[in-house]
């Protein structure tokens, strides 16, 4: 009954698309008839994702075999068995490209497997129960780089959606490509949908806003994208032929930013329903946390998928809850889990082998070849959807801090350097990164290897010896482990610096690539950048 059912949505679908493709002269009724197309097609996707989640075993196995090679032996007790763990996922961009939408591509998600096409329907299908006009025409804008490898924006299979041009994204300076895209998104007043790639995105973007607001202003009453670093002119002609002088939203713009930044975001897009965040859990929580309190307040946050080394695992069910959790979706790449802690002889176990309220080490098969990777990230199970695991992002290991092998995860570590900063009055933890000494060199001197932190803080302009130690004494209060190395003088005492406002901002823009902000520097070139901006 429901293969047949599928056919006929999909077939029905496939003649939607297909006529909206041929109506370039008319957007709104292209943009509606598209919409309308993949609507259906994700009220299907949600029923056979509620389908799957009732028989996860099954669509496991189903899965694992069409990745492993013809003839292999089957099940995954024999592909434990024949393949190694242990080997590291290959570093890649969150996202990824995809394929055009096409009719023949509708029709084949109705009954095949694309993580992609599956995620982005799932999301349009959340946004419209959830969001009613979120899903209207040039309603969302996108702050995104992505120049190497173009990142798909969520809800990529309705083009339509978007009101900022696909070229910003692409352009070789990160800063100019924010700027470019937030001048685009300043443009539309009616706006239903902020969405960015990564949390840091948006916080730089409108940290962006802040200190050129008079500028973009400018821009939007004249109708121009003016010159500057990493936009080539050839790509400013293109993308300032899209603008049209507009003197009245830019008097808006004005009153607005002259009134200041609390809620700032609501008051620019009044008939904005929601921020959606590629990626906004783990590193990127602290922005998520800054934003909500201060440019975003009042405005509900969402981020709907879970993804890792550059495949979709997870979706979000649930974007009016603040934590982001993620249903773990048994037919887009096989998992398996190492519990955590660590044991003597790991032996993984599967998705449906999980327990509420532990934590475990991902490891993953989602591409042909590349089996058994171990990912580094931990992920707690918070719940169960049916039999589909919930989760959340707990740390990544290859962001812990071990100078004699105590490893303080980044989660914990975190914990303890806001616990410090909220001893200083007025301080607000804005940005922090990490060094192991071993990374110093001679200029770390001749002491005992120990830790460099770096932080961007708002309401102090110094730190003083009392509120430096402060961060030391946090630490070797939450981990005994480090207070008995410190003891012995095995560790030395952690060097704190105060960096200048926007140095996280230039950190990023040379880390040449959309990724999760790294807590533990492990490039010397990184770490000179950072020590450049020291104020105190």
């Amino acid at each position: 009954m429901l293969p047949a059912v599928a056919v006929a949505v999909a077939v029905a679908v496939a003649v939607a698309v297909a006529v909206a493709v041929a109506l370039p002269a008319a957007p709104a009724l292209r943009h509606r008839l598209l919409r309308s197309a993949l609507l259906r097609t994700a009220g299907w996707s949600r029923r056979r994702l509620e389908l799957r989640g009732s028989e996860v075993r099954r669509s496991q196995e189903r899965r694992l075999r069409r990745l492993l090679p013809p003839g292999t032996a089957r099940g995954s007790d024999a592909f434990r068995e024949r393949y190694p763990l242990g080997q590291s996922c290959p570093d890649e961009v969150l996202g990824g490209q995809v394929s055009p939408l096409r009719p023949w591509t509708l029709l084949r998600s109705c009954w095949g497997t694309d993580p992609p096409l599956q995620g982005s329907l799932l999301y349009l299908d959340i946004l419209r129960t959830t969001f009613p006009q979120a899903l209207a025409p040039r309603g969302t804008a996108l702050l995104s780089w992505a120049p190497a490898c173009p990142r798909a924006p969520a809800g990529w299979p309705l083009p339509t959606l978007y009101c900022t041009p696909a070229e910003a994204s692409a352009l070789p300076s990160r800063a100019a490509a924010l700027r470019v895209q937030l001048l685009f998104a300043l443009r539309t007043r009616a706006l239903r949908v902020l969405e960015a790639g990564l949390a840091s995105e948006l916080q730089d973007a409108l940290l962006a806003l802040r200190t050129g607001w008079h500028g973009l202003a400018q821009d939007l009453a004249l109708g121009r994208v003016s010159p500057q670093p990493g936009l080539p002119e050839d790509a400013r002609g293109r993308l300032q032929a899209l603008l049209a002088p507009d003197a009245t939203r830019a008097a808006e713009i004005r009153a607005e930013c002259a009134r200041g930044f609390e809620g700032i975001v609501q008051r620019l897009w009044p008939q904005l329903e929601v921020v959606v965040v590629g990626t906004a859990y783990g590193a990127e929580q602290l922005y998520c946390d800054a934003l909500c309190q201060a440019d975003c307040k009042g405005l509900p946050f969402y981020c709907p998928f879970y993804q890792t080394a550059g495949a979709l695992l997870g979706v979000n069910l649930w974007p009016q809850e603040p934590a982001p959790r993620f249903l773990l979706c048994p037919d887009w790449a096989f998992c398996e889990f190492l519990p955590c802690p660590a044991e003597e002889e790991p032996r993984t176990v599967l998705l449906d082998e999980l327990w509420e309220g532990r934590e475990y080490g991902l490891v993953l098969t989602a591409r042909p070849g590349e089996y058994r990777c171990c990912t580094g990230e931990v992920l707690r199970v918070t719940g169960f959807h049916k039999q589909c695991p919930v989760v959340e992002l707990v740390r990544r290991e290859s962001q812990a801090l071990s100078v004699r092998g105590e490893s303080i995860p980044e989660d914990r570590f975190c914990r303890s350097l806001c616990r410090a900063v909220g001893m200083w009055p007025g301080a607000r933890l804005v940005d922090y990164v990490c060094v192991e000494s071993a990374l110093l060199g001679a200029s770390s001197g001749a002491c005992a290897p120990h830790y460099e932190v770096f932080v961007e803080l708002r309401g102090l302009r110094d730190l003083s010896e009392g509120q430096r130690y402060k961060l030391d004494q946090c630490l070797q209060e939450d981990f005994p482990i480090y207070k008995s190395f410190r003891f012995k003088g095995s560790i030395g005492p952690l060097r704190l610096h105060m960096v200048g406002a926007g140095a996280f901002a230039q950190l990023r823009d040379t880390l040449g690539s959309a990724v999760p902000m790294p807590r533990v520097l492990r490039e010397e070139r990184l770490l000179q950048l950072i020590q450049n901006t020291v104020i105190s």
